[in-house]
């Protein structure tokens, strides 16, 4: 298998600065942050009798270089948030909650699915996870759902983050590995494009992998906001395209049609590395650069200036290199696969992807998205990203977890099919939640609410009562980041080291714990340890000849500090830095290029909404704000939920800088602040997503999902705005369906 997925570095693996113990040494820690997937690498130190239990400095490594952003930072504000989560909950009569001893909780929580299971079948049980679970909880849990409660009905929030970028790579490439290359790459190209990442607020020290392209006037950023990164090309550092928004792909299809239109391709490459040229070239015939215009309105000179930078920095032109890099504001579309899919075919047209210095590569966001997404986590897979309709899979994993290959359940359904079939006939009666707060991040937030309020049991492992733990029938308490042992793979498949400096306070179980006793409760008696070490064993050997193969990684190593990406099929391997050096995953070696087209989204501009609203994320604000809002430097910087409008639409509109709009869609309403800058597009306004109740964006957000990834349309609506406070004479039509 490891020549399938490209050749590793010739070089031994070399020290990453993530060792047991870093230069301070002493009661030092070394560690990685608990948000994004930059992970960037920590220091803390303990600080007995301090208000806080330990202090977070930053760490010399690859990703960050020392750097941590303000969330970094402030990690360790949340070990000590006021209202912790410290001993199990259990709902009583009036609403309200009770502390519970753990032996009468999962007793309880054990006894419930027991009863459903008897009267409804094993699938009236379901499991949500999350994306920053470590690969050890992740890898159990999908264990847990399998062996123990015999369920297919598993998924996780990462279906809402990677899930188009995955199909697209894993039907181009045969393999999905966020960026097939260490992010340091990035500094030496020429030209790097990004579509749909606003990496200078989500991940910081991300940018600093950007200076060569910025100093050579090569960054390109697609957005339709000017946002921090996209600022980073003014000055003649490169170039900002603000399409309209949901027409990424046409941007894509119209570069990739100059590209092959004016001879800028690749043409030995494709010829020796790829197939589909010809459909290809017959699928973008149609997107000539004036016709794309007339859709995104991107200028057809710019569509043309803009492929020729990316084609005079590639390699067969004699350049640097390029790289093209998409991101969730693209990837969360019902088109969302395709639009992937049409960033490759361009990646693939001008050489880039396999070649040492140039690439293509999704930017994954959740701190453990690639990890979590590769080891069972998802409602069609196996650990080592096999697919459990596989036979050969299934009595694999089946061999190292002892049981028969039959008792597994075969595939379960993506994560909004299966939160809208909670609680209906033939439905989960269950859930079980691990590191996920559906009520503010999923689409279409109330009617996941109404979806969660039908069933018959809430469980929900978290460290702070979250808007969606607080709907649970029981709370259970679990670790953080600087409580616990495991391991995480970063947006380079890189897999790095999670290490313990502190007790957690009161009763807080890690979720290993919990699975191993809510296991044996249901009569699995063994099989489910609760410490990483034994646990990451078992996922090496179950990962082993498996795409994402992890079978030649074990903790010494890690803590000798060597630096190992993903696949590492034996011991002494040095793991890939780079893939598809010598050839793509796939049958035949080569990548699969696949033709796409554009379709409008699905609740386009109409009249009665006829705005675009876009999300997205702030820099002091993390995911649900679940747990950043509790932190009192991040929520004094962003109190509120806001929404940014164009002068010349709150002109328009009569919405005033500072006072309340109501946002409506055909899904919901929300009120946020209205924040007037030009560095939106005057049809479009935009909303960060990290509030609850009123101020929800997700209230708002379309649920429909992209066929092939079940993704959900995220980034793109058509949206009313009004002022909160207009008179009965001035409320707009009301929003109905497309």
């Amino acid at each position: 298998m490891p020549a399938q997925h490209g050749a590793a570095s010739p070089e031994a693996p070399r020290p990453s600065g993530d060792a047991v113990a870093p230069p301070a040494g002493g009661d030092a820690v070394a560690t990685h942050c608990p948000y994004c997937a930059l992970q960037c690498a920590q220091t803390l130190t303990v600080t007995p009798g301090a208000r806080l239990p330990l202090e977070v400095s930053g760490r010399d490594f690859p990703t960050n270089r020392g750097g941590l952003c303000q969330k970094g930072w402030t990690s360790a504000e949340v070990l000590r948030a006021s209202d912790r989560v410290t001993s199990p909950m259990i709902r009583t009569a009036d609403g309200g909650f009770r502390e519970a001893s753990w032996a009468e909780a999962l007793d309880l929580v054990a006894g419930r699915i027991d009863a459903l299971q008897e009267s409804h079948g094993r699938d009236s049980i379901a499991i949500f996870g999350g994306g920053g679970l470590t690969n050890e909880k992740a890898y159990a849990l999908g264990k847990f759902a399998r062996v123990a409660l015999r369920t297919p009905y598993i998924d996780y929030n990462g279906r809402f983050c990677m899930s188009s970028a995955a199909a697209a790579s894993n039907r181009a490439f045969g393999m999905d590995r966020g960026l097939g290359f260490p992010l340091a790459d990035l500094g030496g190209a020429d030209a790097v494009l990004v579509l749909g990442s606003n990496m200078a607020v989500t991940m910081p020290p991300f940018v600093q992998h950007l200076a060569g392209a910025r100093e050579r006037g090569g960054l390109v950023v697609v957005d339709p906001r000017e946002t921090v990164t996209a600022r980073l090309t003014r000055d003649d550092q490169g170039i900002h395209l603000a399409p309209v928004p949901g027409t990424d792909m046409v941007v894509l299809l119209a570069l990739t049609h100059i590209v092959l239109a004016e001879g800028l391709a690749d043409l030995t490459y494709l010829e020796t590395r790829t197939t589909g040229l010809d459909a290809v070239r017959r699928a973008v015939a149609s997107w000539w650069p004036e016709r794309a215009e007339s859709v995104c309105g991107i200028p057809a000179d710019e569509l043309r200036r803009t492929a020729r930078l990316l084609a005079a920095a590639s390699p067969s032109r004699g350049g640097r290199g390029a790289y093209v890099l998409t991101g969730r504001g693209m990837e969360q579309m019902s088109q969302g696969t395709a639009a992937v899919t049409a960033a490759i075919n361009l990646a693939l047209c001008l050489g880039l992807v396999g070649r040492t210095g140039s690439g293509f590569g999704p930017v994954t966001g959740q701190g453990n998205g690639q990890g979590g997404r590769e080891h069972g986590q998802k409602s069609d897979q196996l650990p080592g990203y096999r697919m459990i309709t596989d036979p050969a899979a299934r009595e694999h994993v089946a061999e190292v977890w002892g049981v028969d290959p039959d008792s597994l359940p075969g595939p379960g359904v993506p994560a909004v099919r299966l939160l809208d079939s909670l609680g209906r006939d033939g439905g989960p009666k269950a859930l079980l939640v691990h590191g996920s707060n559906l009520v503010v991040s999923a689409p279409n937030a109330d009617a996941v609410r109404a979806s969660l309020s039908r069933l018959d049991l809430l469980v929900v492992c978290d460290l702070v009562p979250s808007e969606t733990a607080l709907m649970a029938d029981v709370i259970l308490p679990v670790t953080q980041w600087a409580e616990e042992d495991g391991t995480m793979t970063n947006l380079e498949g890189r897999i790095i080291r999670r290490r313990q400096a502190v007790e957690a306070p009161g009763e807080a179980r890690s979720e290993l714990w919990i699975l191993r006793e809510l296991a044996r409760r249901l009569g699995v008696v063994g099989g489910f340890s609760d410490d990483p070490r034994v646990v990451f064993d078992e996922l090496a050997r179950a990962s082993a000849g498996g795409i994402a193969d992890y079978s030649g990684v074990d903790y010494d190593r890690l803590d000798a500090g060597e630096e190992i990406h993903w696949p590492c099929p034996a011991t002494g391997h040095p793991g890939t830095p780079r893939v598809f050096l010598e050839r793509f995953a796939t049958p035949d070696g080569r990548a699969r290029m696949i033709p796409v087209d554009h379709h409008a989204p699905d609740d386009d501009v109409r009249a009665g909404a006829r705005t675009y609203l876009v999300t997205g994320r702030v820099l002091q604000h993390y995911q649900s704000g679940a747990q950043t809002r509790r932190v009192a430097e991040l929520a004094a910087a962003q109190p509120e939920p806001f929404v940014e409008v164009h002068p010349l639409l709150a002109d328009s509109l009569s919405l005033v800088d500072g006072e309340p709009a109501i946002l409506t869609t055909v899904r919901g309403e929300a009120i946020a602040t209205v924040r007037i800058t030009e560095d939106v597009r005057p049809d479009t306004v935009f909303m960060p997503f990290h509030w609850a109740g009123e101020g929800s964006a997700n209230r708002l957000t379309n649920d429909v999902t992209d066929p092939i990834s079940g993704m959900p349309e995220f980034k793109v609506t058509a949206v009313a705005i009004a002022p909160a406070g207009f008179p009965d004479n001035a409320v707009p039509e009301e929003v109905s369906a497309p």
